[in-house]
């Protein structure tokens, strides 16, 4: 496959000058001592000689593990480095580092790239750090979600193209049946070169009609990312779920989990810390094909919102052992069940995963399993060589372009213009002025001074908008320019400069260009244990 050859250049931007990423994020990447009580491990290399100790003492069946990656990876084309890591679970010595994310239209945002990347790192500097254990990076397939919106739709060159399905119920068993206009519309905005015909021969491979979409989403994972070891796993699966029967017992039985989280959420609170996912009495989902609805216990009697299912006590319990597989955990159980499933080190996620994270050790506790690290994934910002140039003939630094376009522009106007636009003189005598006018009155009556002060403001108030309506007359000469600054703006951060480049553009237009290449240089540049925001410019 045709690979680009690039020289890029990095630029690291500290998490906390980020205003993009939320308060908490930024808080965690600092080490924030008020974070410190609600998560277990520190994120150095070193501190996974303990959790590889705790970590031994959960009873991992991994010989089910083992058998359900064979039955997943039989049909399916996958590398030696795969096989091999699958074989590999079977010992007493290798441990799993994993990310997590629902199965969104062909990847969705960059991130989904991007966390990928970061778990394939980790595993390679640990098994550098510890050559008497190994470590596999393990992709957790969240094909249970049923916020169809969430995922129906990704981002390309500006326009939005989504997926139209009239299912109801989980991601994963939908039909790719329905993709077949997507593809088509696909293919015409990709082009004829060799990149994208590359690049949609594996898509139309992966997502042509009559298969799951979760096996769909599955197969195009292991597609992209089989050359580095990546295991992809689909959790949706019977002989997984029946190792998971006591933890669903208890939460049928006892509701552990709500009065647990919501300890945990009332000492964030106090902390001054925001608190994440909603949890229920109940934590599960009654899963069949078109319908994920939740459980709720009422009267002594569980019963499936929207449906005409109820159960008593022993009938509830006759079905989860019977058929594990209609069980889903919600977000507030779901990180149980890939811990127990799986002999996992750490959890590399988003900032708003790794909050809600942060609400479950209580949780873990109470079902005895160790709760792992908690890594954030890397974030990094690709401009490429024609944006560039764009910002040096705008003379726009990398650290510019975080700012907020109005003061962008503002700085712009003010850089390049050849009459004096401040009118910070004409306030000071102003100001001046009235101070003059002030003792004056005071001396004549004490009580004028509130209504020489109000005159003052609005005078200064005038002189702002007067200052305002200048730079605006100002920027009206300078147009173009200020069109290229908001193109700048919206090119890196999109949503009117609201978001962040890798919380909405798709692979897709970098692979086009790169082609493996975008994959390569993620590989090379990332570096896991790096707690700064990365920007990548293209130099050549």
């Amino acid at each position: 496959m045709f690979e680009k050859k690039r020289v890029m250049q990095r630029v690291y931007i500290p998490y906390a000058e980020i205003d993009y990423l939320s308060s908490s994020d930024r808080a965690y990447a600092q080490n924030d001592e008020q974070l410190r009580p609600f998560y277990k491990y520190d994120v150095n290399i070193d501190a996974f000689e303990q959790i590889i100790a705790d970590k031994r003492k959960d009873a991992t069946n991994r010989t089910v593990l083992h058998q359900v990656l064979q039955e997943q990876y039989a049909a399916v084309e996958t590398s030696s480095a795969v096989i091999k890591n699958i074989k590999s679970l079977l010992s007493e010595e290798t441990f799993t580092v994993i990310t997590a994310h629902q199965p969104s239209l062909f990847t969705g945002p960059l991130y989904f790239i991007y966390k990928t990347i970061t778990a394939i790192n980790l595993a390679k500097e640990l098994n550098q750090k510890y050559p008497q254990q190994h470590f596999v990076p393990v992709f957790w397939l969240g094909s249970e979600d049923h916020d169809f919106e969430e995922i129906n739709h990704f981002h390309l060159f500006g326009q939005t193209i989504t997926w139209e399905n009239e299912e109801k119920g989980a991601t994963g068993m939908m039909s790719t049946d329905s993709l077949a206009p997507v593809l088509e519309q696909l293919k015409e905005t990709l082009g004829g070169s060799d990149n994208a015909t590359h690049i949609f021969s594996l898509l139309e491979k992966c997502f042509a009609g009559g298969k799951n979409y979760a096996q769909a989403t599955f197969e195009f994972v292991n597609e992209l990312f089989k050359e580095y070891g990546l295991v992809v796993l689909l959790s949706n699966n019977q002989d997984l779920k029946r190792l998971f029967i006591p933890y669903m017992e208890d939460e049928l039985l006892n509701q552990p989990s709500q009065a647990l989280v919501e300890a945990e959420q009332a000492k964030k609170e106090a902390a001054g810390l925001k608190p994440q996912a909603f949890a229920r009495p109940i934590n599960l989902f009654y899963l069949e094909k078109n319908s994920r609805e939740r459980i709720e216990f009422e009267n002594g009697v569980y019963r499936v919102i929207n449906r005409d299912l109820t159960f008593s006590k022993e009938e509830m319990l006759a079905e989860l052992h019977a058929h594990p597989e209609r069980f889903s955990p919600n977000v507030v159980l779901r990180p149980v069940l890939q811990e127990v499933l799986l002999p996992n080190l750490c959890y590399i996620g988003g900032g708003g995963e790794l909050a809600y994270w942060r609400e479950r050790m209580t949780q873990f506790d109470h079902f005895k399993v160790n709760f792992p690290m908690l890594m954030r994934r890397n974030s990094a910002l690709w401009i490429d060589k024609g944006m560039k140039n764009k910002m040096d003939k705008l003379n726009l630094s990398v650290q510019d372009i975080f700012k907020d376009v109005d003061v962008l522009i503002k700085e712009y106007v003010k850089a390049n213009t050849k009459e004096e636009l401040s009118l910070a003189e004409e306030k000071k005598a102003i100001e001046a002025d009235f101070k003059a006018i002030l003792a004056k009155a005071k001396s004549v009556d004490s009580n004028l001074e509130r209504s020489v002060l109000g005159e003052m403001t609005k005078s200064l108030k005038a002189i702002d908008k007067l200052e305002a309506k200048l730079i605006s007359a100002e920027k009206r000469k300078h147009d173009t320019a200020v069109k290229q600054i908001r193109n700048i703006k919206n090119k890196f951060f999109p949503l009117n400069g609201l978001g962040l480049q890798e919380r909405y553009d798709n692979f897709l237009q970098f692979y086009l260009k790169y082609g493996d290449g975008f994959i390569t240089t993620l590989l090379e540049q990332f570096e896991p244990l790096n707690k700064d925001f990365l920007i990548w410019i293209e130099e050549k």
